[in-house]
């Protein structure tokens, strides 16, 4: 063998110890390497198995709650949400409704009261004439439910607040509630045209009484309603039959219905008694009528009777035609009284009537629903930056009372007398929900210690219900 093989061989042993050593190192480290990968997947599976034990206990106590929920009622735990000027919960089902209702109304008035001729000295200023807040809903299908309360005025007086059984073919009410009289009367004050009703519904008192009544409403065309209440001295919340009973009834017809065309009939009677004397002889029992000047709730009254009734029957008629976005309407009362021996030699009929007509210039018109006129649909509402203009309506009204009749019979009615007004209204409805309205009034006295005078004044308000 020659130098040069024996020096090619000791190489070739060299480089397969080196490669020899190399490939043991590498086994070495390869076999460290997956024994800590199989460590770490032992740790993964681990945790993946506490991850799945901790979804299925959740999944276990979920389950759990529904079972225990739907024990409960079914499916009548699941909730329906609904805006109507304030959010109306209901059950998916239909079985329960809850809503909170409220109202507001900040009123201004200006008004000159004629001082030479009335004494009464001219007013300007503000008020809450409407602060209220309540509920209303049903509950088991059948049964409404309505609670109101009034803050304003500094002193707190409940409205509405009554139980109506809707599950027959006639609904049934127990409660304080208006009695069923008046086409002005009934609808709420959110929706009639201007600030205040017609002069006759305060001089004849025609309010809210506690009793019952039955009602018929389903039919598109006409309505039927009756009731009896205890009489009650005004906003009294105690009543007694044996005392003073009310009765009231009012039928209307629709002959013609449908979307921007009404035509509305009706008529009312009401018979009432005044308590013999009071329980606790605070009060004088017998009745009085009277109205405010201007047909502004911060005026004086300037035609006005002594309390005098003893009893009194009240007729009424009332009529109102829409025609796309023109609307009149008018009522005509007359009210019979029985007057006390000692205080009269006669029975007075005293009346009162109205007529009115409106425009919607932004092309709404009146709703109507079960004999009375609701809500105004706004079509381009001032909202959200919409740029809408709302509704504009403007409105004009002639509006007398007359309780002249045996002024001369009557022991102390220095203020009995006619009052003829004028009322021109303009209304911004900005939503459903909000309007804001203008009112200018003017009063002519006619009979009475305040005859003669003229009653002039301006009405605002920001309204906004809920």
């Amino acid at each position: 063998m020659t130098q040069r093989d024996r020096n090619g061989g000791g190489k070739r042993l060299a480089t397969a110890g080196i490669v020899a050593a190399l490939i043991a190192n590498f086994s070495s480290a390869e076999a460290a390497d997956v024994d800590q990968l199989e460590a770490q997947m032992r740790a993964m599976q681990a945790q993946l198995q506490e991850v799945k034990r901790q979804v299925d206990a959740e999944k276990a106590q979920a389950a759990a709650t529904t079972s225990s929920n739907s024990s409960v009622d079914g499916d009548a735990l699941d909730l329906k949400v609904k805006w109507k000027g304030a959010p109306e919960l209901s059950s998916a089902d239909g079985k329960f409704k809850f809503k909170v209702r409220g109202r507001l109304n900040v009123d201004y008035n200006g008004i000159n009261q004629d001082k030479p001729i009335t004494g009464d000295p001219d007013v300007s200023a503000v008020e809450l004439r409407r602060a209220r807040l309540g509920v209303e809903g049903v509950m088991f299908y059948d049964w409404v439910y309505k609670f109101e309360l009034d803050f304003a005025g500094d002193k707190t007086a409940i409205k509405d607040a009554y139980v109506e059984y809707t599950g027959l073919p006639v609904d049934l009410k127990a409660g304080h509630f208006k009695t069923y009289n008046s086409l002005e009367a009934q609808m709420s004050a959110n929706y009639i045209t201007f600030m205040e009703k017609a002069a006759f519904i305060e001089a004849f008192t025609i309010d809210r009484l506690i009793g019952g009544g039955v009602s018929y409403d389903e039919n598109k065309h006409w309505t039927a309603e009756a009731g009896i209440f205890g009489t009650a001295p005004e906003a009294g919340q105690t009543t007694y039959f044996d005392d003073g009973t009310t009765l009231s009834a009012r039928l209307t017809a629709a002959p013609l219905n449908r979307e921007r065309r009404v035509v509305h009939l009706g008529a009312s009677v009401r018979d009432r008694d005044a308590p013999s004397q009071s329980r606790d002889g605070s009060e004088d029992p017998l009745f009085l009528y009277r109205a405010r000047g201007a047909d502004l709730h911060l005026a004086d009254r300037f035609v006005f009777t002594p309390q005098f009734g003893q009893s009194d029957t009240l007729w009424a008629l009332e009529g109102a035609v829409v025609l796309g976005s023109f609307s009149v309407q008018g009522e005509y009362a007359q009210d019979t009284v029985h007057t006390a021996a000692a205080q009269a030699s006669a029975d007075p009929t005293y009346d009162g009537w109205y007529v009115d007509a409106s425009w919607f210039l932004t092309g709404e018109s009146r709703p109507y629903a079960n004999g009375q006129f609701v809500r105004v649909k706004v079509k381009n509402p001032v909202n959200g930056g919409s740029g809408g203009w709302g509704a504009w309506q403007v409105a004009g009204r002639y509006d007398v009372v007359d309780l002249s009749d045996q002024s001369t019979a009557i022991a102390g009615c220095t203020g009995c007398g006619e009052q003829e007004t004028w009322l021109i209204g303009v209304n911004w409805y900005l939503n459903d929900y909000t309007r804001l309205m203008f009112n200018v009034n003017q009063s002519e006295i006619n009979g009475g210690i305040n005859d003669g005078a003229e009653i002039a004044g301006i009405g605002m308000r920001a309204q906004l219900d809920w």
